[in-house]
């Protein structure tokens, strides 16, 4: 039998405490020959998705606007949650509904909250603030609000917060519609190129969330190591995500695409394709 001479796929990973359950199998029970991991922020993913340096990747909701013709989106996985998440905070000097006119940091390390708290500011609370980029991690020295993604926004803040608003919460009492914070996607010629791989990667998603229903006690230990300085109760964090893209999730994606692209935040997306 020839040697595989083919270069290593490359799957990108938020290195987020959401998406570890997901990679929870290829962590460790096992890794995948010929697959190689890319930890990073889902800003940076976005960013090497669009650029094609990743074949495969977690990659935030957002993002589609910008890959969609050259990715597949896998149909069973998702990073959402119904109501109060956590990990997507708005800090605040002053109550949401005083920040008309007034400057509010963006994290760099997203982009799906970005556009969720754009909507909601503008269309349900009738808000037309300045927007700036920020750093990942609080800092309210600068500006009125700043908004607050992933496990930035679940570790002990570096000062008192007056206001703190929870966008996944918001999203859902606003417009009645879960939150979709990332999906899955696929460049559409590591279809081509690595067939094998990406089935095997899909394989490792569904095992790992087979184990997080199975020996949740397990994945949370894991979880828990690999970030230690998470101040949140780990199962109760993972209880309120929902890993398995229904189609109610789907309709709640496609909501707000639409909403983003009608404000102007992002491309309008003239089709989804999924693997």
């Amino acid at each position: 039998m020839k040697p595989d001479l083919k270069p290593d796929m490359r799957l990108g990973y938020i290195d987020y405490l959401n998406c570890f359950p997901l990679y929870y199998h290829l962590f460790e029970k096992k890794p995948l020959d010929g697959v190689r991991i890319v930890s990073a922020i889902p800003g940076e993913l976005n960013r090497m998705m669009a650029a094609k340096e990743l074949d495969m990747s977690a990659v935030s909701a957002a993002s589609l606007a910008d890959i969609a013709p050259d990715i597949l989106l896998l149909p069973d996985f998702c990073l959402s949650s119904v109501g109060y998440v956590g990990s997507v905070l708005l800090y605040s000097k002053d109550p949401i509904e005083d920040l008309n006119g007034k400057t509010i940091g963006l994290s760099r390390a997203s982009a799906t909250t970005v556009g969720m708290l754009k909507i909601l500011l503008k269309k349900y609370y009738g808000l037309d603030p300045n927007y700036i980029q920020i750093g990942t991690t609080p800092d309210l020295a600068h500006v009125d609000a700043a908004l607050i993604i992933g496990n930035d926004a679940m570790v002990a803040p570096p000062a008192p917060v007056r206001y703190t608003y929870d966008i996944g919460d918001l999203w859902h009492r606003k417009t009645g519609f879960p939150a979709v914070f990332g999906v899955f996607v696929i460049a559409a010629q590591a279809l081509e190129k690595f067939p094998d791989r990406v089935r095997a990667v899909i394989a490792s998603y569904r095992k790992s969330l087979e184990c997080f229903h199975n020996e949740k006690d397990r994945v949370v230990a894991r979880a828990s190591e690999r970030y230690p300085d998470i101040i949140y109760d780990l199962y109760q964090y993972y209880d309120r995500f929902r890993f398995e893209f229904s189609d109610e999730l789907k309709e709640a994606l496609h909501f707000y695409l639409e909403e983003a692209a009608e404000l102007g935040i992002l491309k309008k997306i003239e089709n989804l394709r999924y693997y």
